[in-house]
């Protein structure tokens, strides 16, 4: 079930306190540190140009990563803070924490949509609008679902695919307590122009 898990880089800072972190900023790196898990709190450092190219994929913040430091132990954390300069809005420091396989967290899973060729909807010519490609899932950690699969067969114009209409795996709940639209089939622009034209002319009429 478990997806990719992107590999975070990083290297132990040696010093702590506000000094050890300005001489990291200097040097180009940008300091954080991984707590959590039983383990002590590790100083880290993170090349900045790295953790900015990171940063612009989005969701740093709700993403499962593998984080990757010379001579420990490869673990699973995720992003908790991430402090920014209040005037260049860059990258100060990274907080992240290390999860256990049986912690629960919130992160966004990608949404497929299968079998559109069984879907009479779409062969009228109708668009399937996705309102969330991505969806926030409350799951636990070693245990990740790659992707929700949307089954489009017998989906017609006017259908609206809701979060209940998907079938989560066991264990996975959606983070938001509502039951949010996924996608829905739009009529085609011709037809929906149609059907405006009536609806004037049955205005007019009356």
């Amino acid at each position: 079930m478990a997806g990719e898990i992107h590999d975070l880089i990083a290297e132990v800072r040696t010093g702590s306190g506000k000094g050890a972190a300005r001489q990291s900023r200097r040097a180009g790196k940008v300091p954080g540190v991984v707590y959590g898990g039983g383990a002590e709190p590790l100083n880290l450092d993170f090349d900045f140009n790295y953790l900015l190219k990171k940063l612009k994929q989005g969701r740093f913040l709700s993403q499962l990563w593998n984080l990757k430091v010379e001579g420990q132990d490869d673990v699973r954390v995720i992003c908790r803070a991430v402090q920014r300069d209040v005037v260049k809005d860059l990258p100060t420091h990274v907080d992240l924490m290390r999860l256990r396989r049986t912690s629960r967290i919130n992160l966004f899973v990608h949404v497929e949509f299968v079998n559109h060729a069984a879907a009479p909807g779409l062969k009228r010519g109708g668009t399937l609008t996705v309102v969330r490609p991505d969806v926030e899932l409350n799951v636990l950690a070693g245990d990740i679902p790659e992707k929700l699969v949307v089954d489009l067969t017998g989906k017609q114009i006017g259908d609206v695919i809701h979060i209940e209409d998907i079938a989560l795996p066991e264990g996975v709940k959606p983070a938001i307590h509502r039951n949010f639209v996924i996608a829905n089939l739009a009529a085609p622009s011709g037809l929906r122009s149609a059907d405006n034209e009536d609806g004037d002319e049955e205005a007019t009429e009356e």
